[in-house]
């Protein structure tokens, strides 16, 4: 994404240190099943394809500090992805980038002959890390150049650009998969499965915070007509996502409030905060706050006989997972550690060699983004909006 450094070191901080949303791509208590299925059988299928030196190869398209902070260094931790392109705005730093990922200079586009990356047998995948409002425009244009799509999150800023960017993928046959890394992180898998198996009792209450200090009040996040929303569309959806992929449920109406404080220079446009509250079919009820000004990093679920989280939960290293025991003993088990920009590439990759869907589905991307504007509806209107 773009190059704002104040905000760039408060957010990086935040998130290397103390935590995404719940792996969370919300999927159904069916679709959770079968994703699971599909993982054991791409792990089989593709370390036959491994072995044979079978790599999807991936164009970066923006160079801001995701992208080289994060995306670019997590290549060497991938089994089935290598960087082969990069498409960026600013040729310097391209070529900077290109000679130390050994990307080949022929294979550096801009944002204007990005469509001849169509005829660059190089580039399977390309990676959107864009501002928001451009998500689906270069979803669209890399499916109609033949490649498939990994889109960072939110999906983009209105229903009708993720619907067309959809039925571009679909139309051109194309993978498209949304950027919740937390899908394939092991410990928000965790949280997951224990609340699935019961082992917290009925699960009744969620709480998920997901917050940092935002910095440069020039960045593009800050402003509506690029991020469609502020705390809500950038770290918000996590909190989201988690709420739909714990409960395994679609919420079914939803109540919210937002604040912005205008006499701060980075809230003119876009909100500090927002609080929301989803209920479930099953009568589960999750509170979710996110915000640009303090920091959050949990998701709970508190059951009839105890409690499970992830704390840190967003963070890009260092989430952790524990759970409440027989007698009040804590669990706090080691389920590692891994780079979580490795794991969802190497997820689309496996889904692009065995033939797969992806699990985090430009249809779920799709249902966050309906969810958040009932949501803004919901804090403006005062009103309990249906789903």
């Amino acid at each position: 994404m773009t190059d704002n450094s104040r905000h760039n070191a408060s957010r990086r901080t935040f998130l290397q240190t103390s935590a995404a949303g719940l792996a969370a791509a919300g999927l159904t208590s069916r679709a959770f099943a079968q994703a699971q299925e599909q993982e054991k059988e791409q792990d089989a299928a593709t370390a036959g394809a491994q072995a044979g030196g079978k790599k999807i190869g991936y164009a970066v398209m923006g160079l801001g500090q995701l992208g080289m902070g994060q995306i670019l260094p997590a290549f060497k931790n991938c089994k089935y992805s290598r960087v082969t392109a990069l498409v960026s705005g600013k040729p310097d730093k391209a070529r900077a980038e290109a000679e130390k990922y050994g990307v080949d200079p022929k294979n550096i586009y801009n944002y204007d002959n990005f469509d001849k990356i169509k005829d660059n047998g190089q580039v399977d995948v390309v990676y959107v890390v864009l501002p928001n409002n451009m998500h689906a425009d270069f979803v669209v244009r890399a499916a109609q150049a033949g490649k498939h799509v990994l889109c960072e999150k939110p999906f983009d800023v209105t229903v009708e650009k993720c619907q067309q960017a959809i039925d571009a993928c679909k139309k051109h046959n194309r993978k498209l998969q949304i950027g919740y890394r937390l899908m394939y992180e092991p410990n928000n898998l965790r949280l997951v499965e224990a609340v699935a198996k019961k082992e917290i009792g009925e699960p009744k209450i969620l709480e998920c915070g997901a917050g940092f200090s935002i910095g440069d009040p020039n960045q593009w996040r800050l402003k509506m007509d690029m991020a469609g929303g502020g705390c809500l569309m950038d770290i918000g959806v996590y909190a989201l996502s988690a709420a739909r992929y714990i409960t395994r449920e679609e919420p079914t109406e939803v109540t919210a409030f937002t604040f912005a404080n205008r006499q701060d220079p980075r809230f003119k446009e876009v909100e500090e905060h927002c609080n929301f509250d989803l209920r479930f079919p099953s009568g589960v009820l999750a509170s979710c706050t996110s915000s640009y000004s303090c920091g959050l990093n949990r998701f709970r679920a508190i059951g009839t006989r105890g409690w499970a989280e992830c704390e840190p939960a967003l963070s890009y290293r260092g989430v952790k997972f524990r759970k409440s025991g027989r007698g009040g003993q804590v669990d706090e088990p080691d389920l590692g550690d891994p780079d979580q920009f490795a794991t969802e590439m190497d997820a689309l990759a496996q889904c692009i060699l065995e033939n797969k869907e992806p699990k985090a589905s430009g249809e779920q991307g799709l249902r966050d983004v309906k969810i958040m504007l009932a949501i803004y509806e919901a804090a403006k209107t005062g009103k309990t909006i249906k789903l």
